[in-house]
C-alpha cells in the first residue's frame, strides 16, 4: 500500500514565500516521477511542476521563476518551494508520484492536498 502525504500549506501574503512537502511511504520499489498540481475554486487542475528520478524539471508557464522543485530520493520525498506568492497562487496543491510499488502495477498515486492561500 502506497501512501503520499504532504504538508506545508497555509495563509502567506502577497510576495511571500512557502515550502511544501510530500512523502511516499508504503512498499515502494521505485519512485520515477514526482509533480505538484493545483486546483482553485472552479478551475480544473493543473500542472505546476514536476521532476524526474534523476532530477529533471518541468514547469508550468505561471510558476517559472517563482518556483522550484526538488527531490531527496533517499528519503521519498519531492518539495516545491513557492517564491514571490501571488494571490492567483491561491488553490488546493496535490502531490503526484508514478510508483512502482513491490507486489502491484506501477501507477499514478496522489496526495490528499494542502490549502495555499494567498493574500492580497
Amino acid at each position: 500500500q502506497v501512501q503520499l502525504v504532504e504538508s506545508g500549506g497555509g495563509l502567506v501574503q502577497a510576495g511571500g514565500s512557502l515550502r511544501l512537502a510530500c512523502v511516499a511511504s508504503g512498499s515502494i520499489f521505485r519512485i520515477n516521477r514526482m509533480g505538484w498540481y493545483r486546483q482553485a475554486p472552479g478551475k480544473e487542475r493543473e500542472l505546476v511542476a514536476t521532476i524526474t528520478s534523476g532530477g529533471s524539471t518541468n514547469y508550468g508557464d505561471s510558476v517559472k521563476g517563482r518556483f522550484t522543485i526538488s527531490r531527496d530520493n533517499a528519503k521519498n520525498t519531492v518539495y516545491l518551494q513557492m517564491n514571490s506568492l501571488k494571490p492567483e497562487d491561491t488553490a488546493v496543491y496535490y502531490c503526484n508520484a508514478h510508483i512502482s510499488p513491490y507486489y502491484s502495477s506501477s501507477g499514478d498515486y496522489w496526495g490528499q492536498g494542502t490549502q495555499v492561500t494567498v493574500s492580497s
